[in-house]
């Protein structure tokens, strides 16, 4: 006999807030990213349009550089070009409750006439091509972006919600070309779940992410992505000996010393030279086999220049967005809202939060730009000697915001100044303790290691191990390994190659 039963349930779901997701996007994005995004969202918002191009002090030349040329690593300010200023307390929450943010539905008498004009202005907005033909820009291939391929293959696997979502993040957190540089740690502040995270499900996601196509995507180091790659090596045996290699020999297949790895590995020249070559043919940069046949160029994002004696900081107008809400479109919205007008509402929220987290971004790089002069402003007066140890929390503190907004806000930020143009997180470094007890930042260090290279004589190149005894007599007591991971920082041969091409 069929019987009726009560059961109570309870489920658990996750969310990250749409919110927080947008501004965090925001802040990791580079200049040309960015404003890519704004087009992108500019498209699709009627509510979002571009304002009249202001004028622009165009007095200070920026230089045209590539994103090699580049290190990595009392003020007055250009006003943001927003025209709307949302308050920060301004409530957006209100998107299905059949009034309108800004007001209620208004005055009805005008409707036609509002009908008219609204589809007017968007008619005069799209774009079509004549006769419907199809033009030789509908025949260029469109790259697919590293991200999107990865994210195809991630549909196809069994996930649960969650844990996509987390094998999402990861790939969101890539850089172009394919390296997981984010620590774990720092995407786990930014993941709100319910149940909150544990400790190895970012761990397990990493995983996932590498297991996708291309190999050795999703790899933290050099070695960890040509270690992804082993399995593409289909000869057992020197598959096993590449594996060794890559983990204990890396510096010594860097330089090229068959001889040095015959000798630690026990087997003849010609067999290691063979595994040599085999392993040169993995791909150490594979984010760039996608999406990424032109050359990455740097925009500034900041201008630092000296005016009366005084280092001032000002954001590049070239790169400040020139985006604004649509009035018209608001206040048609607002005459002519129904209840079932839930999508329009949608955009309108997302116009604003767009127009709010510009906003915001502008404003974080702006104050941390500012910081980081006032920390380092020795650096711009006499050089890369100069530089004074600087780690994240001392800019986190004095503009008041988390340490993992600062990384994300230096990550892929330049700034232009008198002598070059550095990425912002170029300027910090940590302490290294001097014999006399006094601090000094690694940039120094390094700045002093090209400058005794510089001065050193061709026939009679400095060892490492020479390079250090220097140092410390001028009262540096610094690790051969760390003058050694300087000078190939600074793109500098060995001491043996030095000399043979000498």
């Amino acid at each position: 006999m069929n019987s009726l039963h009560l059961r109570a349930e309870q489920r658990q779901s996750q969310t990250l807030s749409p919110r927080l997701q947008q501004a965090v996007r925001l802040l990791q994005l580079s200049s040309l990213d960015f404003a890519q995004l704004l087009r992108e969202k500019m498209g699709r918002n009627p509510f979002l349009e571009g304002a009249e191009d202001a004028d622009v002090d165009d007095s200070f030349e920026l230089p045209f550089a590539t994103a090699d040329d580049v290190p990595t690593g009392n003020t007055t300010t250009l006003p943001l070009q927003l025209d709307v200023a949302v308050p920060a307390d301004e409530t957006l929450a209100r998107a299905d409750d059949g009034r309108d943010d800004i007001g209620g539905l208004g005055d009805m008498d005008g409707r036609d006439s509002d009908r008219e004009l609204w589809q007017a202005d968007g008619a005069s907005r799209s774009t079509r091509s004549e006769g419907g033909e199809t033009s030789a820009l509908d025949m260029t291939p469109v790259e697919q972006s590293l991200t999107a391929h990865l994210h195809e293959q991630l549909i196809l696997l069994p996930l649960s919600e969650r844990d996509l979502m987390l094998a999402r993040a990861i790939v969101e957190s890539l850089d172009e070309d394919g390296y997981l540089r984010t620590p774990l740690d720092e995407l786990a502040e930014v993941i709100e779940l319910d149940p909150p995270l544990a400790e190895p499900e970012l761990s397990i996601a990493l995983k996932r992410v590498q297991s996708l196509d291309p190999p050795g995507v999703g790899a933290r180091s050099v070695a960890e992505c040509l270690r992804l790659q082993l399995p593409t090596i289909e000869c057992t045996e020197t598959r096993a000996i590449a594996a060794t290699i890559v983990r204990d020999h890396l510096g010594a297949l860097a330089s090229r010393d068959i001889g040095a790895l015959a000798r630690q590995l026990g087997l003849s020249e010609a067999r290691v030279e063979a595994v040599c070559d085999r392993i040169r043919r993995l791909d150490p940069r594979p984010g760039w086999r996608l999406g990424n046949s032109h050359a990455a160029y740097v925009v500034p994002d900041v201008i630092v220049k000296k005016v009366q004696g005084r280092w001032q900081v000002q954001l590049n107008p070239a790169v400040v967005p020139r985006v604004r809400l649509n009035q018209v479109y608001i206040d048609l919205f607002a005459r002519h809202r129904r209840p079932q007008d839930s999508v329009m509402a949608e955009h309108l929220q997302d116009a604003r939060w767009t127009v709010r987290n510009v906003e915001q971004r502008f404003c974080t790089i702006l104050d941390v730009a500012q910081a980081i002069v006032r920390r380092q402003r020795h650096f711009f007066e006499y050089g890369a000697m100069a530089m004074k140890p600087l780690g994240l929390r001392e800019i986190a503190e004095e503009v008041g915001i988390h340490e993992s907004t600062v990384s994300r806000v230096t990550n892929n930020k330049y700034m232009v100044t008198p002598i070059g143009v550095f990425e912002l997180k170029y300027f910090f470094s940590r302490t290294m303790v001097s014999a006399n007890g006094k601090g000094c930042s690694g940039t120094a260090i390094r700045g002093l290691v090209k400058d005794i290279l510089d001065s050193e004589t061709p026939a009679r190149p400095l060892s490492d191990a020479q390079i250090t005894r220097q140092l410390a007599q001028q009262g540096l007591n610094v690790a051969r390994r760390t003058v050694t991971k300087y000078r190939q920082m600074l793109k500098i041969e060995s001491v043996d190659r030095r000399r043979r091409h000498a």
